[in-house]
Parts: structure tokens; C-alpha cells; sequence
């Protein structure tokens, strides 16, 4: 599966005399592409309409674009979860609660404490708009750094070298421990008193611009961590920003068919296809066996009914639809042995005598092509109804009116038509 991690730009900061500086949003976007599992990756920069397309996409906003606050998670409705986080945290931003976006961990419940992200709303959705208007949308957000869940989780110090448009570029420091996320410029002697003392992990990683001015304030080396290890480490992120009003758009299908690609695409499950293949292969084979199984007891139950009828009539010399062939000659030798037949004028008097209601008279009565019609005055919807339910388990098939009544019987599937008895 094709992924594409973009790096995002902080919100603007504002000059002196409160106009917003330029950001690295008008100037394009940092950004790294899989066009493949397995496959070497390739990094870029460009505006959102030039990002190479791929089936996932990932947004990573910067350390200091993204708040955090440990509280307790608001035992509310998940539709109501994002108002009452911004009742909670009135007090404790410095912004109208209202007009900024909330994150939750994975997993957190009402009632659970938890590291909570907080970030602008209107910027964030109108970065995620410009995505969504090139044909790149961004399904997944992620923070580049986030507060470590457990105080044992070792401490981790990234420096960049970060500078607004027309200004030099400073190194910008970001503590991330279990107390929470920090930053501050590393241009004063008092950046130092902010490090953490005592022994402890202290994971120390820079991005390529600033490695070599960090390991000289440091005075000790660092990792260095370019946009392609960056990538790595975002893929490998639990958090997913894009929550409450900023959710995707069918989330719950672009999940289904993020999961259905990786299943096509990834080596990992090839056994698993190479295993369905195999066993749709042997549906198929049985399916094909099985019919044509079948197709020979069917050949062979044909043959046997002609075989009999060749036998019984052999008088017949074409056999085109042998048991209804063998139907009318019984029925014909019925007929000429005297012996009344089961859609006869007595077997249909006979059947109607059995349910016909006591104290009614039949005023005309006929029989023609096999179907008996008679007319009653006296026989009324509740007897003619009567007389319907009580015939048809016997096989008969009623037609009744008020003082009218049709009856002939119902012939069984593959039975000859009237035309073809005698």
C-alpha cells in the first residue's frame, strides 16, 4: 500500500503590529512517499496539488503546534465529549476554549486520566480543507511528539533549527517526559537549568540542520533524525488528531478499505491469500464435480423413465416428455377400462358432496373441459369460503362467487394439460 507522510507548519505567529507572518503552508509542505510496502522511500517539497498520490495519508503537526493537558476524561456522551472537554479546560488555556480542538488517546474512557491534545481549529481545518480540495486527503494526524503515558518511559529531548520567515534560524528544544511537553530556545544560559538532572534516559535526537550545534551545546552526541526517520516514527504513532468536528469524512469505510488493501498488498499476508486462492479453487472444482454428478443421476433417471415407458406403451415410437407421456396413456386406458379418473365428473361431485353445507340446492350445474360450474342461489360468501379451504388440501382448486362456484383440480408440476387427456 501507497503512504504519504506530510509534515505540517505551526500555526502563523504574529509580527509586531499584530499582522501574521508568513508560514511555511504558502511555500509547501516537507513530505516522504512509500509508493509500495517494502519498496525505498523518497522525500520532496511541494504544495499540496504536487504531493505524489497514495491510498493513506499522514499529517504530523510539529512539536509546538499541539498543547497538552493530563486530566480526567468528562463522563459525557461521545457526541458531547469535545464541549465538555472545553468546560473543563476553560480555565486552564489561554484562548477561547471554544474555538480550539481536542484530542483523546486511544483507549481513554470517561472517568480514565490521560494526556489530552489540544490545537487551533480553525487553522488545522483549513490546512486540512486545502488537502481535501487537491485530491490529497489527510486520514490520519498525528503529533511529531507527545508526553510519555508511563513515568518509566525514557525522556526525549528533540532540537530543530526553527525560524519564522527573515529571521535567522535558532534552535528550538522540545522536552517530552511523563510531566508533560516542553520547549524553549536554546540561545540563553539558562536553557541548560531546563534539561532534566539526575540519572535517567535521555533520548536526544535533532534534525539534520541542527545536529551539529546540538551535539556542541550538548557537548556530547545525538541522533540524527532526517524527515524519512521522522516518517517512521509517525506510521508508528497510536494517535490519530482527527477527531470530533475535524473526524473524516466515512471513517469507518476508509478503515475497512485501508484494511482490505494492506491484506492484498502487504507479504505478510500473502500465505493467507495464496490459502483463500487455493480454497476458492476447490469450491469450484467440487461445485463442477457435483454438477456434473448430478447431470448423470439426471441423464440416468431419464433414461430409466423412458426405458419404462418404451416397455409400458410400446405402441409409442417418439418419446419427447415421458412423464407426461406416461400420464395420458394411463389416463386413456383408465378411461377405456371404464374406471373413473381423479379430475373425473364423479371424483369432482363426489369431493364437493363432502363439503357442500346443508339446506342448499344447485340451480345449474355443467361440466366441461375437466372443470365443474355450478350455480347455487343460496350459497353465500362465509359457505362458498368454506368450501374453498375444505377442497384445496384435497388438491382442488376453487373459484367461488357469491351463488357461483367453479371447481377443477389442480394438476401436479409436469402433469398433461386438459388437451392432451382424453
Amino acid at each position: 500500500m501507497s503512504t504519504l507522510v506530510v509534515f505540517l507548519p505551526d500555526r502563523p505567529r504574529l509580527r509586531a503590529g499584530g499582522q501574521p507572518a508568513a508560514t511555511a503552508a504558502a511555500e509547501g509542505f516537507d513530505w516522504v512517499h512509500w509508493p509500495a510496502e517494502g519498496l525505498s522511500p523518497h522525500s520532496g517539497h511541494g504544495l499540496p496539488a504536487g504531493l505524489p498520490a497514495a491510498e493513506r495519508i499522514v499529517g504530523v503537526l510539529p512539536p509546538t503546534a499541539v498543547g497538552w493537558h493530563r486530566l480526567a476524561c468528562p463522563k459525557a456522551p461521545p457526541r458531547q465529549r469535545a464541549a465538555a472537554l472545553a468546560g473543563v479546560l476553560e480555565e486552564a488555556v489561554l484562548e477561547d476554549a471554544a474555538q480550539l480542538h481536542y484530542a483523546l488517546p486511544p483507549g481513554l474512557r470517561g472517568g480514565q486520566t490521560g494526556w489530552i491534545a489540544v490545537t487551533d481549529k480553525a487553522g488545522l481545518a483549513e490546512l486540512l480543507a486545502r488537502f481535501d480540495a487537491a485530491g490529497r486527503p489527510i486520514q490520519t494526524l498525528v503529533p511529531a511528539l507527545a508526553p510519555a503515558d508511563e513515568p518509566e518511559a525514557p525522556t526525549r529531548l528533540w532540537i530543530e533549527a526553527a525560524a519564522d520567515r527573515g529571521t535567522p534560524p535558532r534552535l528550538q528544544a522540545s522536552l517530552a517526559d511523563a510531566e508533560g511537553l516542553r520547549h524553549w530556545p536554546l540561545d540563553g544560559s539558562g536553557a541548560r537549568a531546563l534539561l532534566p538532572a539526575g540519572p535517567g534516559r535521555l533520548l536526544v535526537q535533532a534534525s539534520p540542520g541542527a545536529a551539529a550545534a546540538a551535539e556542541a551545546w550538548l557537548n556530547q552526541p545525538v541522533q540524527v533524525h532526517g524527515r524519512i526517520e521522522q516518517a517512521r516514527e509517525a506510521l508508528a504513532s497510536p494517535w490519530n488528531l482527527r477527531q470530533f468536528d475535524l473526524a473524516s469524512r466515512h471513517r469507518g469505510w476508509g478503515r475497512l478499505r485501508e484494511a482490505g488493501l494492506r491484506f492484498l498488498r502487504e507479504p505478510l499476508w500473502r500465505p493467507l491469500r495464496w490459502g483463500l486462492v487455493a480454497l476458492l479453487l476447490v469450491q469450484a472444482l467440487g461445485l463442477q464435480l457435483g454438477a456434473w454428478q448430478l447431470q448423470r443421476a439426471l441423464a440416468a433417471d431419464r433414461a430409466e423413465m423412458t426405458r419404462l415407458l418404451r416397455e409400458s406403451f410400446p405402441q409409442l415410437r417418439v418419446v419427447l416428455d415421458a412423464p407426461r407421456q406416461m400420464q395420458t396413456e394411463t389416463a386413456r386406458l383408465r378411461h377405456a377400462a371404464g374406471e373413473v379418473g381423479e379430475a373425473d365428473l364423479e371424483a369432482a361431485l363426489a369431493a364437493l358432496a363432502s363439503v357442500w353445507p346443508e339446506g342448499v340446492s344447485a340451480d345449474t350445474l355443467s361440466y366441461e373441459n375437466r372443470q365443474l360450474r355450478l350455480e347455487a342461489t343460496g350459497l353465500r360468501s362465509p359457505a362458498t369460503e368454506a368450501l374453498a379451504s375444505g377442497l384445496a388440501p384435497a388438491g382442488w382448486q376453487v373459484d367461488a362467487q357469491t351463488g357461483r362456484l367453479s371447481l377443477r383440480r389442480t394438476p401436479p408440476p409436469g402433469a398433461p394439460r386438459a388437451e392432451d387427456r382424453p
